[in-house]
C-alpha cells in the first residue's frame, strides 16, 4: 500500500528482512523512504557479510592446509637405532671350524666354512652370505639379521641352498647372544637354540642345541670363528 505523502512518520523499527540482515528504518516522510532503497542498502550489507564469511571459511581452510603440510612433510629417514647397531659386531669376513654330532637321521663329522656380513642399505639390517662343508656335503646360504622394536627382540632369517628358510628371534646380554626357533622334520618337531659368545672382537664361539617333540635338548654342533683381518700394508724400506 502506498505511503501518504502528507504524513510524517517518526516511529523506529528493526526489520530482520533475511538472514544476515538487520535493517534500522526512519520512516520520518514518504518523499525519502522507498521499499526499492531499502532492498538494496539490505542487499549490500548481506554482500559483505558473505564476503567476510567466506574471507574467514578461506583464511581457515589455508591454516589448516598448511598445518596438515607441515605434519606429512617427511621429517628425513629414519635412523637405526642402538639396538640395530649392536648388530656391527657381525660385520666382517669369519672363518669357522668346528665339530657336528649326530642328531636323528643327521651324521656327525667335521664342519668348516666363511660367512662374509654386511650392513645392507639402510642401515637397519645385517646381510651375512656364508657357504661352507658338513656332514651332509656342501651348502649356501644368505640370511638377514635386525631388530623388532614392538617385540623388542633381534631377528633372523636364512634361506639356505638345501631348500632351508629359517626363522629365529634372539635376545643379548652382555657378550652372549641367545637365539632359539622351531621348526619340522618331518613328523617331528625340534626346537632349536643356539648361544653365541663373543671372546673379543675378532672371535666367538657358537653352540647349537637341539631337542626332539619337547624332550631334552642335545648339543649339535660347536664351532669357533674368527674375524679375517686385513693384512698390514708393506713398510716402505
Amino acid at each position: 500500500m502506498p505511503y501518504d505523502k502528507t504524513t510524517k512518520c517518526e516511529r523506529f523499527s528493526l526489520e530482520n528482512l533475511e538472514a544476515g540482515c538487520i535493517i534500522l528504518a526512519s520512516q520520518r516522510s514518504a518523499e525519502n523512504v522507498s521499499f526499492h532503497g531499502t532492498y538494496i542498502r539490505c542487499e549490500a550489507i548481506q554482500t559483505e557479510v558473505i564476503v567476510k564469511k567466506v574471507t574467514v571459511l578461506l583464511a581457515i581452510c589455508v591454516m589448516f592446509f598448511v598445518i596438515s603440510i607441515q605434519a606429512q612433510a617427511p621429517q628425513g629417514p629414519p635412523k637405526p637405532g642402538p639396538e640395530v647397531k649392536r648388530l656391527a659386531y657381525n660385520v666382517g669376513t669369519w672363518n669357522m671350524t668346528g665339530e657336528a654330532k649326530p642328531f636323528g637321521p643327521m651324521p656327525g663329522g667335521k664342519v668348516t666354512g666363511t660367512e662374509k656380513c654386511d650392513w645392507y642399505s639402510g642401515g637397519f639390517f645385517v646381510t651375512c652370505h656364508s657357504e661352507g662343508t658338513g656332514p651332509m656335503g656342501p651348502a649356501k646360504g644368505v640370511s638377514f639379521m635386525g631388530y623388532d622394536p614392538n617385540e623388542k627382540v633381534y631377528t633372523y632369517h636364512e634361506f639356505t641352498s638345501t631348500g632351508e628358510a629359517i626363522d629365529s628371534k634372539g635376545t643379548v646380554n652382555g657378550d652372549t647372544w641367545n637365539w632359539t626357533a622351531e621348526s619340522k622334520m618331518g613328523d617331528t618337531k625340534i626346537s632349536v637354540r643356539v648361544t653365541i659368545k663373543e671372546v673379543s672382537k675378532t672371535e666367538y664361539t657358537f653352540k647349537l642345541e637341539m631337542s626332539q617333540n619337547g624332550g631334552e635338548f642335545s648339543v649339535v654342533e660347536e664351532t669357533t670363528a674368527h674375524k679375517v683381518t686385513a693384512a698390514a700394508p708393506a713398510k716402505k724400506s
